[in-house]
C-alpha cells in the first residue's frame, strides 16, 4: 500500500506503508544511529515525534524481549529508507512491521531519507503528516502550518502510580519525566534502592522519603512546560544530592537560573562526540534532545562547565558551585549506545556517600 508524508513547507515523499493503517502527524526528526532502532522507537524522550532513521536498513535484526526502554513506545511515527521483512538474529521474535502494528505506529519505507535529512538540517525539524494518497495535498499543509506542537508529552510518559525497585544500597529518588529502562538498570546493577516518582512531585514529597539522592530522568519536549519540576528542583537543591541526565540537565539549569533555547535540529544518535573538560578526554554518547541550555552567565549562576559537544560546542554538562548537584546532556546509560560515560553513575554514588559522611554539609566537588 502506497503511503506519503507530507511537510510543513510543501514537500511531499511518496513510499510504502509500513506498521499501522492510521494517520499521525508530528514534528519530523532524524538520528544517525547505525544500530538500536528497538531502543530508539521506545525511547519515551521520542514522544509525539515522527523518527527518520537515517541508516538505509532497518529492522535488519529483528525485534526481541530485551531491548525494549519501555514498554508502550510513544513515538507518533518511523520514516526508514527500507524496512527488512525478513531480520537474522537469533534473538529476534518478530519483525519491525509486526511490532509497529502491534503498537498502532504508523510508518513509512521506500523514500529519500537522505534528502529528508539534509532537508532538516539546512531548515531545521518541520511538523509532518504520515497519510494515505487521497488527501488533500494542499489542506494539510495548511494545516500544518497553523498546528501547534503538544506540550504535555512528559505527561503522557511518566508514571501515573509511584513504585519501587528494592535495593539494599543508596537510596534513591527517580523522578520519572520518561525514564528510559536503561537508567533503572544502572541504579539496580549498583545495588540501589530505587523509588519512582511522577514527573509533578513536589519537593517535600521526595525529602519524605528520606533518599541518599534524586535522579532526574530524560524525557520529551520543551523543559519550561513542566514549571512544577523547576520548582520541585529549585527547593531540592543542597538538601539532597542531585543527578541530571538530557531533560533533568536542563530543568537543572532552569531551576538555577539558566535558560534553554530550542536546537535548530538537535543531537538525536549514537554516535556524538563530548569532551570531558575535568579529564580532557573524548567521549563517544548516546543522545536525543532537542533543546539545550545556553552557556552565557552558568558561571554566575553557580555552574561549572564540565563537558561540552565537540560538533557545536552546546554545553553537555556542568556541576553547581555549592551544592552537590551535577547533570549532563547525554545518556551515559546509553540503550542504544556506547558506554564511554557510563561511571558518571559511580561519580553519583561517591557524591552521595561524601554528602552523607559530611553530615548533609555543603559539598562542593563531584
Amino acid at each position: 500500500m502506497k503511503r506519503q508524508l507530507i511537510l510543513e513547507d510543501g514537500s511531499v515523499f511518496e513510499g510504502t506503508a509500513i506498521g499501522s493503517e492510521r494517520e499521525t502527524s508530528g514534528e519530523v526528526v532524524f538520528t544517525t544511529g547505525m544500530t538500536g532502532y528497538q531502543e530508539t522507537l521506545s525511547d519515551p524522550s521520542y514522544c509525539d515525534q515522527i523518527i527518520t532513521f537515517t541508516y538505509p536498513l532497518i529492522g535488519n535484526y529483528g525485534i526481541n524481549h530485551e531491548d525494549f526502554e519501555s514498554i508502550e513506545p510513544a513515538a507518533a511515527g518511523i520514516i526508514v529508507s527500507e524496512a527488512a521483512s525478513e531480520p537474522s538474529h537469533w534473538q529476534s521474535t518478530s519483525t519491525l512491521d509486526e511490532l509497529l502494528r502491534v503498537k498502532d505506529i504508523p510508518g513509512i519505507a521506500g523514500i529519500d531519507t537522505r534528502a529528508l535529512t539534509k532537508k532538516i538540517r539546512t531548515h531545521g525539524t518541520l511538523k509532518g503528516k504520515i497519510c494515505s494518497l487521497d488527501v488533500n495535498v494542499d489542506e494539510v499543509i495548511e494545516a500544518l502550518q497553523f498546528a501547534s506542537l503538544p506540550k504535555d508529552q512528559v505527561q503522557k510518559v511518566s508514571t501515573t502510580t509511584p513504585y519501587t525497585l528494592p535495593g539494599r544500597g543508596k537510596r534513591v529518588v527517580l523522578v520519572d519525566f520518561g525514564a528510559k529502562r536503561g537508567i533503572l538498570r544502572d541504579l539496580i546493577e549498583r545495588g540501589c534502592d530505587v523509588t519512582v516518582v511522577r514527573y509533578n512531585v513536589s519537593a517535600e514529597e521526595i525529602l519524605r522519603l528520606q533518599p541518599d539522592g534524586v535522579m532526574l530522568s530524560n524525557g520529551p519536549g520543551n523543559p519550561t512546560d513542566v514549571p512544577e519540576a523547576i520548582e520541585m528542583v529549585k527547593n531540592l537543591l543542597g538538601k539532597v544530592p542531585v543527578f541530571g541526565i538530557c531533560l533533568g540537565h536542563q530543568l537543572l539549569g532552569l531551576a538555577c537560573g539558566a535558560k534553554t533555547v530550542k536546537m535548530k535540529f538537535g543531537h538525536r544518535g549514537v554516535n556524538h562526540p563530548v569532551k570531558d573538560l575535568d579529564r580532557d578526554k573524548v567521549m563517544i554518547t548516546s543522545q536525543n534532545h532537542g533543546f539545550t541550555v545556553e552557556p552565557n552567565g552558568l558561571e554566575e549562576l553557580g555552574l561549572i562547565i564540565t563537558h561540552t559537544a565537540i560538533n557545536d560546542g552546546t554545553v553537555e554538562g556542568y556541576r553547581h558551585r555549592e551544592h552537590p548537584a551535577f547533570s549532563v546532556q547525554f545518556h551515559p546509560e546509553a540503550s542504544p549506545g556506547p558506554n564511554d560515560s557510563n561511571d558518571l553513575f559511580e561519580q553519583f554514588l561517591t557524591l552521595m556517600s561524601t554528602f552523607k559522611k559530611a553530615g548533609n554539609a555543603v559539598c562542593q566537588n563531584v
